[in-house]
């Protein structure tokens, strides 16, 4: 027990040194370097949405070695973050992670037990995620409405899913599949009949409420319906970039095929990647 103990608290040092190491590198860099100095929350604002696309990459290819190394951008830009934060006098790493370590210490009462009272009984996942956010909702931010917490700024298909997760969280959902099919051939129905009156503007408004339906499936499905899309993006890629080789092989044009002929190699192709 002693030696697991002591491997333990040596494991948990060097990570620590670790961490120490990188807070003393932004320290240097802050105050020498000429582009790191000139940094701001603003400026390192859509670099790190672009890091978080990056290992979002990595994690579907299921490389290890890419997300180790996304993983440390990501952590480098918190690190700035707070950084920033400190010259502002506002907050610092320390306070960054007491922050998150209460959050989470609060949020899970069935792991640990609030002050002066016992560990909640939780079994399941589906409740773990119902007491989160009526948690969230008495932590006194001034939020009135659960969704206040889904980010303006997230794409649609992602603010659809974090939407649907949040409501149905507090039991604002359909109890079967049979429920979930009936919605989405409703909303395709009206998606057709405003396609044939040629109506753009309500096929636009018809068509985001059959995705929506859609993605509420995938959902109680648990499918991600981003990884989901995604897969299908990079098969598709895959697969049309095999089609083009192909056609390049035989010295044609692929502009002056038919969608028959086209069709054929597209057949070889989904044999290929499948």
């Amino acid at each position: 027990m002693l030696f697991i103990i002591n491997k333990t608290v040596s494991s948990i040092e060097q990570k620590l040194k670790a961490f120490s190491k990188l807070l003393g590198i932004m320290d240097e860099l802050r105050e020498k370097c000429p582009w790191d100095k000139k940094q701001t929350y603003q400026s390192l604002r859509h670099l790190t949405i672009e890091e978080t696309y990056e290992l979002g990459d990595a994690i579907l290819d299921n490389n290890e070695e890419e997300i180790k190394k996304e993983l440390g951008d990501l952590l480098l830009h918190i690190i700035f973050y707070a950084k920033i934060g400190s010259e502002n006098k506002s907050f610092d790493i320390t306070d960054v992670c007491n922050t998150i370590v209460a959050k989470l210490i609060y949020r899970h009462p069935h792991i640990f037990p609030p002050k002066g009272g016992k560990i909640v009984k939780i079994t399941s996942e589906k409740e773990v995620k119902q007491n989160w956010e009526k948690l969230k909702l008495k932590e006194g931010t001034g939020k009135k409405s659960i969704l206040e917490g889904v980010p303006k700024s997230l794409p649609a298909l992602v603010k659809a899913s974090r939407i649907q997760e949040k409501v149905a969280a507090v039991g604002f959902e359909w109890q079967n599949t049979k429920q979930f099919y009936k919605k989405i051939e409703e909303e395709l129905q009206e998606f057709k009949t405003e396609i044939s009156k040629n109506n753009q503007e309500k096929s636009e408004e018809e068509f985001g409420d059959l995705l929506f339906a859609l993605i509420n499936l995938a959902r109680f499905k648990n499918i991600n319906v981003e990884n989901a899309l995604e897969k299908t993006n990079k098969k598709f890629i895959n697969r049309f970039q095999y089609l083009e080789n192909e056609i390049n092989s035989s010295k044609l044009d692929i502009s002056d095929l038919p969608l028959e002929k086209l069709m054929t190699y597209w057949k070889t192709a989904k044999g290929v990647f499948k």
